[in-house]
């Protein structure tokens, strides 16, 4: 939501976003400048919802600015999953999935999951 209401901001009408946009530059707007502009475009175009897509893929450097808790299973330590988790943890990955495996926790889809907080 948060590239959505910068594109709102930018080019007055939001529009999809792409795998590496929230790693191409800096963003200088707020959370709640960007979702202003979104309810705004809303309000303006007579909508009650928005439907885009997203093809970000969330890594190490990934800026979080909605979210603050994250629900997730144990994903294996190769895949794209554990990046999202490493990046919502600030790299502090490594230390919870040993503690995981020193309480044997189950992985993967049909295993444990977390709460995880920023």
């Amino acid at each position: 939501l948060y590239y959505a209401g910068v594109k709102c901001i930018e080019d007055g009408v939001p529009s999809d976003i792409g795998q590496w946009e929230p790693y191409t530059r800096d963003y200088p707007y707020s959370t709640a400048q960007s979702l202003e502009a979104i309810a705004k475009w809303l309000g303006n175009n007579g909508l009650n919802e928005i439907k885009l897509g997203t093809r970000i893929i969330i890594v190490p450097g990934f800026r979080w600015r909605l979210v603050d808790i994250l629900v997730t299973n144990f994903h294996q330590s190769e895949s794209t999953l554990i990046l999202l988790v490493s990046s919502f943890v600030d790299g502090d990955w490594k230390r919870i999935y040993d503690y995981a495996l020193s309480h044997s926790f189950r992985f993967l889809s049909y295993g444990d999951s977390s709460v995880l907080f920023r």
